[in-house]
This record gives C-alpha cells, structure tokens and sequence, in this order.
C-alpha cells in the first residue's frame, strides 16, 4: 500500500495551479539563464526601441510636431506600445524554435503542467519586455521626454503592459505552433504586428487620418494602449482608454487563448 501511495501523492503535489505557477516560473528562469550565453539577445531587444525614439526625434520630430519636445511628448508611449507589441512576436518566434527543435517533446516526458512551457515562455519575454521600456524611458528622458504626471503612475503603466501583452501573446502562441518553421513564423507575425502598430494612433494624430480609417484606428486595441499610456504618463483621459484597454485585452484573451491551447494540444 505505502510503495503505492507515495508515487502517487508525489504526482499529485506535481499538479494543481500552485504547482503550475512553480513550473512555469521555472521553464521561464530557464529561458532567461540562457541569456548569458547569448547576451546580444539584450542588446537586440534592447537597441531596436533606442533607434526607433533616435530616428522619430532627430528625423520626423520636426515635421510631425514642430520640435523634438513636443513630439517626443507624444511617441514615446506609443513606441512604448510597439515595444509591447514587437516583444510578444518574439513569443510567436520562440515557441516555433522550441517546438521544431523537439524542446517541447522533452517537456512532455516531464511530469509538469501541460501548460507550464507555454507560461513559462511569456513569463520569459515579460522580463524582455520590461528591459525595453525601461531603455527606451531611458534614452527618451536623455532627449528631452518628460514624465508629466508623476513618477508613480510608471506603476500602473507596466501593470498595464504586462495586461496587454499576456492578452496578446496567445496570438503570438498560435502563431507559433501554426507556422512550420521560424522564418515562416517570422513573416507571419511581423505582417500582422507591423500593420497593427502603425494603423494606430502611436506616432500621429487619429484626426489627420482619412474618416474611414479614424473608425479603424478607434477600434485598433493598440490605439486604446497609446491612449493610455499617455494618460499616464503626460496627462488626459486615463479611465476610459484604461477601461477599453482592459476590455480589448480580455476579448484578445478569450478569442486567442483556447485556440492556442487547442492547438498546443493537437501538436501534443
């Protein structure tokens, strides 16, 4: 009785959300580990923000809004924005590697959560997410942005962050698990991301948009995160787009997650 009892409360204790979490955190601890055998993984998540506030504040900063202030004022949180969503296509290109390269058929002959991997790697790119804000707060601080508000309402901003990318990584998941190899899913996520951020109100103004697209651009969960992350940071409405953030990201949530899921099972 005793020889069968103890392998199976051993099972059990491997099981259950608190178990879960762990394992997740612990597929997650061994993804970031590895950036120290590759740490221009930090330089490229790290440098791509830092061009992008470089080139809107030395090359459109005077055509767009007059003087590099004034515009940074206004892109920097949508850069903010397009670094949430280009780090969570890196989840879409991470899954396929770890699937192709047979990384998740040795998962399966551990005794973890089904779902820890899939946490696991966007607990991963949280962490790669929060290194690019926080760069790209940096250099844009460096070039004349300045937090209008207060400095505790960075708080809420990466809460927010974290939201929205958690909502919108489970796009990415499927696509991963979807595409046959990374350079597929490569093209796939980036011709999906890239159009989302830029038919946005990121990095201009949604009123010198064409009519038709302004109703686009309203409904695009991007603009909804610039809106307010603006709120928080230089001041104006912070409730409604926070509320219509929130509300983008659990209908992302609930579209994207069972699919992915389903899909992460089928390739089970």
């Amino acid at each position: 009785m005793t020889t069968i009892a103890e392998p199976t409360d051993r099972v059990a204790r491997r099981r259950g959300p608190a178990a879960a979490v762990q394992q997740s955190a612990t597929v997650a601890w061994r993804q970031l580990v590895q950036i120290k055998h590759s740490p221009e993984t930090l330089v490229e998540v790290g440098i791509q923000p830092v061009i992008f506030v470089f080139l809107f504040a030395f090359v459109l900063a005077g055509q767009m809004a007059g003087s590099r202030h004034a515009y940074l004022q206004f892109v920097v949180p949508g850069l903010i924005v397009q670094s949430t969503v280009l780090v969570t296509a890196r989840t879409a290109i991470g899954m396929n590697t770890d699937v192709t390269k047979g990384l998740f058929d040795r998962f399966r002959s551990l005794p973890i959560s089904r779902t820890a991997p899939l946490i696991g790697r966007i607990f991963a790119d949280y962490v790669m997410l929060v290194w690019s804000v926080v760069l790209l707060l940096a250099f844009g601080m460096l070039l004349s942005f300045r937090i209008e508000t207060s400095w505790g309402q960075l708080i809420p901003m990466f809460l927010l962050l974290l939201v929205f990318s958690f909502a919108l990584s489970w796009a990415s998941v499927l696509a991963g698990l979807l595409a046959k190899d990374p350079e597929n899913v490569q093209a796939l996520a980036f011709g999906i991301m890239l159009p989302l951020t830029f038919i946005s109100d990121a990095f201009v103004q949604v009123e010198t948009m064409p009519g038709w697209l302004q109703a686009i651009v309203k409904l695009n969960p991007v603009s909804m995160l610039a809106d307010s992350i603006r709120g928080l940071l230089v001041g104006g409405p912070v409730g409604e787009p926070v509320t219509k953030t929130l509300i983008a990201s659990a209908v992302l949530f609930v579209v994207f997650a069972p699919l992915a899921l389903r899909a992460y099972h089928r390739e089970r």
